[in-house]
């Protein structure tokens, strides 16, 4: 594979398990790759498993500064800088009654203003051809009792794709979001309570890291050229009837 041969990424929360498996499907496909993280040992030892193609940054999603030294970075390192996949989360389940104002101000903080500080960041080293890939959430989709903080901020998200997709595509560069169902990740994944859940869906059992990394990568790819200010979900069909309530795990990933 190499359908992303000459393309210089960064892959947000890139020590995570999404993030570890959209980089290294990435550097499978010919990419080079910056793994960013706020937790620095995470993302050397998804660096150093991957290769000299790609390197590790800390990255404060919520800091502009962090933003602009992680872009200078990556630029310095591999030249350029053609994908932007913003995929670090902050997830924190709670009904309303007992969420807080700071459990919405971190989710805020990371989920929707990193977001907008990468592309901000981004826009002045990307060329025309680049793309901008936003993972939000199959809860940025569809409401779910107990996660009213986090849907909110990745509901945010679709808004700031569909209008950075309007803006930015006279420059050439394409901006799509990613939305997630439940996916084998240790945020989701809780044994037997979980398997049993995911049986009710179309698709009967939990998703991969590795399929929403699929996804990921055939938007950072030329072959979804045409493909701008759109929602792409990964769910196993969660969001396609009644068997979204009935599991009680939209958008966990």
């Amino acid at each position: 594979m190499s359908r992303l041969h000459g393309k210089v990424a960064i892959v947000t929360g890139g020590g995570g398990g999404i993030g570890s498996a959209i980089s290294a499907r990435f550097a499978a496909e010919g990419a080079r790759v910056v793994v960013a993280d706020v937790d620095g040992d995470r993302a050397k030892a998804v660096a150093a498993e991957l290769g000299a193609a790609v390197a590790p940054v800390v990255l404060d999603v919520t800091s502009a500064p962090s933003w602009e030294h992680a872009v200078d970075a990556t630029v310095e390192a591999f030249g350029g800088l053609h994908v932007l996949v913003n995929n670090a989360g902050y997830f924190r389940p709670a009904p309303l009654e007992s969420a807080t104002e700071d459990d919405l101000r971190r989710s805020f903080e990371v989920n929707q203003l990193g977001p907008f500080l990468g592309i901000k960041a981004a826009l002045g080293r990307m060329p025309e051809g680049g793309s901008i890939v936003n993972v939000s959430s199959g809860a940025g989709m569809y409401g779910t009792p107990g996660l009213a903080v986090y849907a909110s901020t990745k509901f945010a998200v679709r808004g700031l794709t569909r209008c950075a997709a309007m803006e930015l595509g006279a420059r050439g560069i394409r901006v799509n979001s990613v939305h997630p169902g439940g996916i084998d990740t240790p945020m989701v994944n809780r044994g037997p309570e979980s398997a049993a859940a995911y049986r009710a869906l179309p698709v009967p059992r939990i998703g991969s890291p590795e399929e929403v990394a699929a996804m990921v990568a055939f938007l950072a790819s030329d072959e979804s050229s045409y493909c701008t200010g759109a929602e792409f979900v990964v769910d196993g069909g969660m969001g396609a009837g009644p068997m979204l309530a009935a599991t009680g795990t939209a958008g966990r990933r």
